[in-house]
This record gives structure tokens, sequence and C-alpha cells, in this order.
């Protein structure tokens, strides 16, 4: 599916979600989130590494995640990172930063002027190396933000390989989005082409040095749309002869992304549903249309990274406030808990309620970690729990279905002997309704009251605006 035609499909998920019959509407839906993939099933998964199966994620902007802005601040949080239930950091680029048509004052991280080396102002070589030793002493694993499809324009392979730049009219050029062949603006990088070998041979080279050097755990790749499919294959067993890696594609459309590199992409569908429910767009059924849509495209083994925030949401569309209102906790619930791997964006855990500087220093306002306890629990339950584990090593959300599904989303799922319900209220008014259905029966502990209740069909519930309620045995 092209990004074109996957916005089209989101659209129409968002168009149609309040327009039938509700009867219809959640009977159809009902039916399509308990279905399985039908399609996309044939081919083989790349290699999952083992510590993927209930990891999760928590994203890194090293110059703003502390005043000194290095990778040493960074290092002397990891404890407190895996206390908060992090299983992989994420690392935002740390290589030197193009001067050359630079943005602000301090330039993109994604503007990249050298593959292999850090950005100074960050630290050493030694320091970054001293991190991710640091990170597997306790368990962590580290990967890479990698940009493949550009560089920033005094990067040294302009002048010393010319040839590996697409050129249009002779001259090299800004990214060429593939869906219309026409240039974006990102005015501080120049387009690689992927068309020469070499390049390819220099660009696996570089992400090789890492994992041998460093000793990473594996990288997410930026607008991985913008590169061919071909090379993604090409590129995944050169790695995994180094160690198994683990891969993040900064893309959705793609269904080969599964197929020949990736073992997680971006769940930005999901996202764009979440904030229509939260903002009262739409209806919450439309969360499970766009769970039936992923299972209709992706292969059985896939799963995608859930978020509320990322340093992209984060900086051009809105904090948690802004983009999810009263209700950013209850997404960052269903985040946690349906289908997929939970992203945590720095400052999360700390109520962070502004929009970071992309192109400047702006650092987090760390104050007392606030949220630590919110998303202990829901990490925590994450590891402990089999049926909320990623991809097939997880079970697949099941609806239960209400007498309110337009504002109160409800699912299990179950894995082995281990189930997590699921209750929310996706609306800003107190909602009374009815469980029905089947299959979620038993007593359970809820884990943010720690207190025991009964499910079972029949039953009535009162809920508060945007209360959640999550419940395991």
């Amino acid at each position: 599916m092209t990004k074109s035609l996957l916005a089209s499909a989101i659209s129409l998920l968002l168009l149609t979600g309040a327009c039938r019959n509700q009867t219809q509407e959640n009977q159809t839906e009902n039916s399509a989130i308990t279905g399985d993939s039908t399609a996309t099933k044939t081919g083989q998964a790349p290699p999952d590494p083992e510590w993927a199966k209930n990891a999760t994620i928590y994203e890194v902007n090293t110059r703003q995640f502390s005043q000194a802005g290095t990778f040493n601040a960074v290092t002397k949080q990891l404890p407190r990172l895996k206390e908060l239930g992090v299983d992989i950091v994420w690392m935002m680029p740390i290589y030197p930063i193009s001067q050359k048509n630079k943005k602000g004052s301090l330039g993109s991280p994604y503007a990249i002027a050298d593959y292999k080396a850090v950005n100074p102002a960050y630290g050493t070589l030694d320091d970054f190396k001293a991190l991710v030793q640091r990170a597997h002493g306790l368990g962590l694993k580290v990967v890479l933000d990698w940009v493949p499809n550009h560089t920033g324009w005094d990067h040294k392979w302009i002048t010393e390989h010319p040839e590996y730049y697409t050129l249009v009219n002779g001259k090299m050029t800004t990214p060429i989005d593939p869906a219309t062949g026409k240039a974006t603006d990102w005015t501080d990088v120049a387009d690689l082409n992927f068309d020469n070998p070499d390049l390819r041979k220099a660009m696996i080279d570089a992400m090789s040095y890492w994992l041998r050097e460093c000793d990473i755990d594996g990288f997410r790749c930026d607008v991985a749309g913008f590169v061919p499919d071909d090379f993604w294959k090409e590129l995944r067993p050169a790695l995994d002869k180094i160690k198994t890696v683990f891969m993040l594609s900064e893309w959705e459309a793609d269904p080969e992304h599964f197929k020949n590199c990736f073992n997680m992409t971006y769940g930005w569908g999901m996202h764009t549903v979440m904030k229509a429910v939260a903002q009262g767009a739409k209806p919450a059924t439309v969360i499970d249309s766009m769970v039936a849509l992923n299972r209709q495209r992706f292969p059985a083994w896939y799963y995608q990274m859930i978020f509320t925030q990322n340093h992209d949401e984060n900086t051009w569309n809105g904090t948690l406030k802004e983009s999810f209102k009263d209700g950013a906790d209850t997404f960052i619930v269903l985040s946690s808990t349906l289908e997929g791997m939970p992203l945590v964006y720095n400052g999360m855990e700390s109520n962070l309620n502004k929009r970071l500087l992309f192109f400047e220093k702006d650092t987090i306002p760390w104050g007392t970690y606030a949220k630590t306890d919110f998303f202990k629990s829901l990490l925590t339950l994450k590891h402990r729990s089999r049926a909320l584990w990623n991809g097939q090593a997880g079970g697949k959300a099941v609806k239960i279905p209400t007498a309110d599904d337009a504002n109160v989303y409800a699912f299990y799922r179950q894995k082995d002997n281990d189930q997590v319900s699921v209750i929310l209220n996706l609306s800003d008014q107190t909602i009374t309704t009815r469980l029905e259905g089947e299959g979620y029966e038993g007593t359970f502990m809820e884990i943010f009251t720690r207190t025991s209740s009964e499910l079972k069909p029949g039953i009535s519930i009162t809920l508060k605006p945007w209360e959640y309620r999550v419940y395991t045995n």
C-alpha cells in the first residue's frame, strides 16, 4: 500500500466512523477486530531478537534531555529508565550536524555531517561507548536513529563522492518524495541515490560500524519509505551477520518492510485515529476499524510502535494536552495495552507539557518525575503478562462490546493463562454502560487501584470522564 493509499484508507475510516447505523457499525467492527488477517501473510519474518518479545521503547533527545546535553548526562539516568520499565533506549541522531544550510542556531540532528562520528557537543565516542556498556549492564538495549535517505550539505560525501547523490538538471537536490516525484522543502539535506551500488555499500558499511565499534542493538530508520525496498532486503542479512539487530521503520504504508528488514513500524494510522477520538471528532469504534485494517494489510507477525508523543508530534503538532485534551492518560493506557509496543517520549514521565524546540536548546523541565508510578504500572504489566507481549508472542485484542461503544472502548487480550482486560471512557462525560459479549469472564485485579473485581456479561459499570481501568489475572 502506498503512502497516498494509506492516507486515503485512514481518511475513509475517519469519514465513515460516525456515519453508519450504530448497530451495524458495532456488528461489523466487532467481527473485524476478532478476525485474523487473511491478506499479506506470505513471506518470511526477519529475525526478531528474543529480548524484543515483551519490550518497551523510550526516545531520548540528547540535546534536550539535560541542561548539559551530553551522553554522560543520559548515562546517569539509565538506572531510572530501567526502573521505569524501559527496555529499548532509542537515541535520536548522535552524529555531527551539518552547518551548511542549517535550520535555527543549532541545526537538525537529522542533517548528518558524518555517519561515523559523534556530535562533539554531546561528548566523545568513548562517552557513547560507556553509555551503551552501562545500558547493557542494566539489561537495556540501545538503538540508534539512522538517516539513510539524505545527508547534510557538508557531509564529506558531497565532495568526495558526488556520484552518491541524486541529480536534477545536473544539480544535487533536496529529498524527493517517491509518491509524488517532487522535491521536498527539507532544505538542510541532500538526497542520496540508491541506484548507485557503491552508495549502498557505503551505507551498509557505516551502519555496520556502529554495531562493531559500539555494540549497539539496532536502528530506527528515518523516512524508511523514501528508500527502495530492495536496499532494506540487502541490508538486513549484512547487519545480522554481526549480531541479530532490532529494526524500527519510521513508516507505515509499505507491508514489505515487515518482510524485507523491519521488526516494527510506526503506528501512524492508530495515532491519527486516537487523536480524532480524543478531540471528539470520531466515535471510539473507529479504533476497531484501524485494528482491522492493520490485520488485513500486514503479515501475521507484524507489530507496530504505538505512541501518543514523539519528537515530531511534540514539536510540530502539539503536546499531550493539545492533542488528547484531558484524556491524555487514557490514551497512554490504550497505547500501552493494545497490540504493539508502547513508546515513552522523553519527559512524559514528568508530565511534559510544552513543545520542545527542534533547532535550539530547550531542556526538558524534569521536576519530580510525577508520572513515574503511572508508567511503571503499565510497563511492568507489559513485561509480566504474556497477553500484552509483542507480535505473535502476545494475544490479539478481542472486542468487549458495551451498551455505549461510541464512547466506551473495551477489549481483552489473552495468551496461555494470562489475561488483561481494558475498559476506557473515551469521552468527557460520565458514562454508565453494560458489558456484553463473552470470553473475558473472571475475577481480576485492577492495576492502578489494586482492587479485585469480577467481570462478566451483563454487569453495569459507571465511568467518570476519561476514566480507565486495566484488569489482570
